[in-house]
């Protein structure tokens, strides 16, 4: 799905998006144990990939990560900006980042690339390497499936990934698995989430 309409999409629903999710209380603990977990093990600058409305940035900041939330969206940019005073955010595609080669020692993109087409996710990892530097850890959630495939997502159409797809485009991106986690909430659609590290010796083009 073309990734302005995306945007206009979810800036249409921001503030209701918010509400809704833009808090980590609400969030499920197994996510906030997966992600608080992986911060913990990281060194220097984190980039949060699509931070939406800023929650998970804000609380890796409280917990002491050196974090900045990269988003597209201005309408959840000027919430988070309002509700998490002290924590830095910037206007941005995961296509088209603005940051040096190697800048980041962590990236965070929770759900962040649901809504992308299959090529254009393969770009956005290799972007996501750019900005890492070698031996970088990248933790990417996602909605997990027997194929790739799209569903009707609330805001906007949303793709479905098997492990060993994304697993596959990882690899193509010069990155190395070292952790995958998969789960279905009940009510729920699975997910799944994959810790990547960025190779030592590749800088992804």
């Amino acid at each position: 799905m073309d990734p302005a309409r995306v945007r206009d999409a979810y800036g249409r629903r921001a503030a209701e998006y918010v509400e809704a999710l833009g808090s980590v209380e609400v969030m499920a603990d197994a996510d906030r144990t997966c992600i608080e977990t992986w911060a913990s093990g990281l060194d220097g600058r984190v980039l949060d990939i699509g931070s939406g409305p800023g929650h998970w940035s804000a609380h890796l900041h409280e917990r002491g990560s050196l974090i900045e939330g990269v988003e597209p969206v201005r309408e959840f940019l000027e919430s988070a900006r309002a509700r998490f005073v002290g924590v830095e955010f910037r206007e941005a595609s995961v296509l088209e980042m603005p940051y040096d080669d190697g800048a980041a020692r962590g990236v965070l993109a929770w759900y962040s690339l649901i809504h992308l087409d299959p090529d254009d996710v393969a770009l956005a990892l290799a972007s996501i390497a750019r900005v890492l530097a070698p031996g970088g850890s990248l933790l990417l959630g996602f909605f997990e499936g027997a194929e790739v495939a799209t569903f009707d997502h609330a805001v906007a159409t949303a793709y479905f990934w098997p492990i060993t797809s994304m697993t596959d485009l990882l690899d193509s991106a010069g990155f190395a698995v070292v952790g995958v986690e998969c789960r279905t909430d009940p009510g729920g659609r699975p997910q799944a989430s994959i810790i990547a590290r960025r190779h030592a010796d590749t800088l992804a083009t």
